[in-house]
């Protein structure tokens, strides 16, 4: 049932061309050329949309293998640094204090047992003893590597390129392991992480190229699934999905996006979008008959890149005028370029 609005909207669109003079006839306007293709009906893979969110490949919440007091903190949230850069400087006093007196522990066992194997070598002493001081020395000199360890954990740095997206701690506060300190990320590598109702798993295979739409940079991009868990959720019955992202500009961790799963192949009339005229409420295309333009309300289904579905309204083997329908009315003469 149409409305009687819709029937005024129609009538109206129809007559945009001149009056009629007095004798009934309609004076036709001059032809207009156009460009035209053919109605078809085409196949494609009809999908359903999973939601994800973009995370980076490369993540790492730093913290300190030491304890001790911050005293420098040399990034702060946006920075870029390399691998091996420094991030944070802890005290070092504590630690220097146990590095030195293990130096001077190791001095001794050298000399003590440098003494026992000449004494050994008079036969002053028993092997027993020269033993405990070969024993004493090696142990004196694990307790310097462990002390240069524990000064190299004082110099906390990046492990991989990337950019500080949080920082957790100041000069001043106490670092100590299981505290974080600075968290990084590599944005150069992006994927995205969904969750995949069971359902719609026999369709996902490791290494299929599947199309990711992300709605804040307004792009679709082609993701390669890299990771598929092999249990579900129990409470959403969901499969977590990873597909790694190529580079784009304005892409970033955090953003939302839509995995298209694809389910089944459809066919569908799909026209250029520029083919459709929006007028008011309505959506318009004209095809060509009899070298006239005549107007048909469609109505318009799925978007598909520079195309858009037409569910109804024309029909297969009809010429559409694909390209100055905005300037036509109904009825008007056309010239088909």
């Amino acid at each position: 049932m149409i409305s009687g609005g819709l029937l005024l909207m129609v009538a109206g669109l129809a007559g945009c061309g001149p009056n009629p003079p007095p004798g009934g006839q309609a004076v036709e306007g001059p032809a207009v050329p156009v460009r035209v293709q053919p109605v078809e009906s085409l196949p494609r893979i009809a999908t359903e949309d999973v939601v994800g969110t973009i995370r980076p490949k490369l993540r790492a919440v730093i913290e300190a293998k030491v304890s001790g007091r911050i005293e420098q903190m040399r990034v702060v949230p946006g920075q870029r640094v390399k691998a091996g850069e420094l991030l944070v400087q802890l005290d070092a006093r504590e630690i220097q204090a146990r590095h030195d007196q293990a130096q001077a522990l190791r001095e001794e066992a050298r000399r003590e047992f440098k003494r026992r194997e000449i004494l050994l070598q008079d036969k002053l002493i028993s092997q027993a003893e020269f033993d405990a001081a070969d024993a004493q020395l090696r142990v004196a000199e694990a307790a310097v590597q462990e002390a240069e360890t524990l000064l190299g954990y004082i110099r906390v740095a990046a492990p991989f390129d990337g950019v500080i997206t949080s920082k957790r701690a100041d000069v001043g506060d106490l670092a100590a392991p299981g505290r974080p300190l600075v968290e990084l990320e590599d944005p150069r590598t992006l994927r995205l992480e969904a969750d995949v109702p069971e359902a719609l798993m026999d369709r996902i295979s490791l290494g299929d190229k599947l199309a990711v739409r992300v709605p804040a940079i307004d792009a679709q991009l082609e993701g390669t699934v890299s990771e598929i868990a092999p249990v579900a959720d129990p409470n959403s019955r969901t499969f977590p999905v990873t597909l790694d992202l190529p580079p784009h500009a304005g892409l970033r961790s955090g953003q939302f996006g839509r995995l298209a799963v694809p389910v089944a192949e459809v066919r569908a009339i799909r026209v250029p979008t520029r083919a459709v005229i929006v007028r008011g409420q309505m959506e318009i295309a004209f095809v060509v008959v009899d070298g006239k333009a005549q107007l048909r309300l469609v109505k318009t289904g799925k978007q598909l890149k520079t195309e858009v579905e037409i569910v109804s309204g024309l029909n297969p083997g009809e010429t559409l005028v694909v390209e100055a329908g905005d300037q036509l009315t109904d009825g008007q003469p056309v010239q088909v370029q």
